[in-house]
C-alpha cells in the first residue's frame, strides 16, 4: 500500500461513525432498492497505475457513477467493490468510491500480506470488509510463512473475509490453511470448476465438503467464466442444488461481476440478474441470497 492509499484510508476513518447508521435502511422490504446487495463488481478508469504483473488491462472506464446508476436501474440497494487484479495493491481509487457512498458500498481490497496493522485498521474504517486473493495464473502462497500467518491473524481480528479466486482443482490446497487461521472464506464464481468437468470437478466436490466448517461462502456469479457457449450456465444450473444442499441458502450470495471484464461483449447486468431468478425461482430463497446473507457478511447492518 502506498502513501496515497494509506492517506485515503485514514480519511475513510472519519466514516467509522457513519457506518453504523446503515442499520436504519438494512433489510427493508423483500428484494427492494433498500435491501438487495450486489456482492461483486469492479470500478476503474484509464490512466490509473497498473500492476507490474497482470493478465489483462481494460481500455475503457467503469466509473462509480455508472455502477451506481446500474444498481438503481435494477433495484439494487448496495454493492461490494472488489479491487481489480490489474490495479494491484493500490486501492486508492476504490477507497475514494467508498468515501463517496459509505452507506451504500463496501470494499474488498488487495494488499501485501506485510501490510501494517495501522493500515489494515484504516481500511477497515473506510468500509473495507475483506481482502481478495486473486490466485488465477499465479503461484500459490506459502500460507505457513510467518508473514502470512501474522497477516491472517489480523484479518480474523477484524472479522474480515478472505475472498478466493482460483480454479477448483487447487481449492484443496488453498482453503485448509485459510480455515485453520480462523478467517471467513468467500469463494468466487461457483468455485471455478473445470469447464470440461463441471460439477464433477473433484475440486468443486471438495468445496461442497467445506460447507461443514460454516466459515465458507460461495458467490453465485460470473457463470460465463466457467465455460463458453452456455457451458458455464449449465454448470451453474447443476451446481445450485448441490450448493443449496451442502451450504444452505445462508452461505450463498449473488454478484453481477460488472463490468464483466474480458466478457463485455457477451455478458450484461440484465442477464446476470435474470439468471438468479432462473436459478432461484423461490422469492424467499432469493431474499436470503440477495439481502440477508450479504447484509450480514459485508456489515451493512
Amino acid at each position: 500500500m502506498n502513501r496515497r492509499e494509506f492517506n485515503a484510508g485514514l480519511i475513510g476513518s472519519a466514516l467509522a461513525a457513519v457506518l453504523p447508521g446503515c442499520t436504519s435502511i438494512a433489510k427493508q422490504g423483500k428484494e427492494g432498492k433498500l435491501a438487495a446487495v450486489d456482492t461483486h463488481a469492479h470500478i476503474f478508469k484509464r490512466g490509473l497505475k497498473l500492476a507490474n504483473v497482470r493478465r489483462y488491462a481494460p481500455d475503457y472506464d467503469a466509473s462509480l457513477e455508472t455502477y451506481l446508476a446500474t444498481l438503481d436501474q435494477h433495484n439494487i440497494a448496495r454493492g461490494v467493490l472488489v479491487q481489480p487484479s490489474f490495479l494491484g495493491t493500490d486501492n486508492s481509487f476504490m477507497l475514494a468510491a467508498l468515501h463517496q457512498a459509505p452507506a451504500r458500498l463496501r470494499g474488498i481490497a488487495v494488499v501485501d500480506p506485510a501490510i501494517s496493522i495501522a493500515e489494515l485498521d484504516a481500511l477497515n474504517a473506510a468500509g473495507v470488509a475483506g481482502v481478495r486473493l486473486n490466485l488465477v495464473g499465479t503461484p500459490l502462497p506459502d500460507f505457513s510463512n510467518r508473514v502470512w500467518t501474522d497477516f491472517l491473524k489480523q484479518v480474523a481480528r477484524l472479522g474480515w473475509q478472505v475472498e478466493v479466486h482460483r480454479e477448483a482443482r487447487d481449492l484443496p490446497l488453498v482453503l485448509p490453511p485459510l480455515l485453520r487461521s480462523g478467517v471467513n472464506v468467500v469463494v468466487d464464481h461457483f468455485g471455478r470448476p473445470d469447464p470440461t468437468l463441471g460439477v464433477n470437478d473433484p475440486g468443486f466436490r471438495y468445496l461442497l465438503d467445506t460447507a461443514a466448517s460454516r466459515r465458507v461462502w460461495v458467490k453465485l456469479s460470473a457463470a460465463y467464466r466457467n465455460g463458453g457457449n452456455g457451458a458455464g450456465e449449465q454448470t451453474a444450473l447443476a451446481a445450485i442444488p448441490l450448493l443449496r444442499n451442502a451450504f444452505g441458502m445462508e452461505r450463498l450470495m449473488w454478484g453481477s461481476d460488472w463490468p464483466h471484464t474480458q466478457f463485455e461483449q457477451s455478458a450484461s447486468y440484465d442477464h446476470a440478474r435474470a439468471l438468479l431468478d432462473s436459478w432461484l425461482p423461490d422469492p424467499e430463497e432469493r431474499r436470503i441470497v440477495l439481502v440477508d446473507t450479504p447484509s450480514d457478511l459485508f456489515r451493512f447492518l
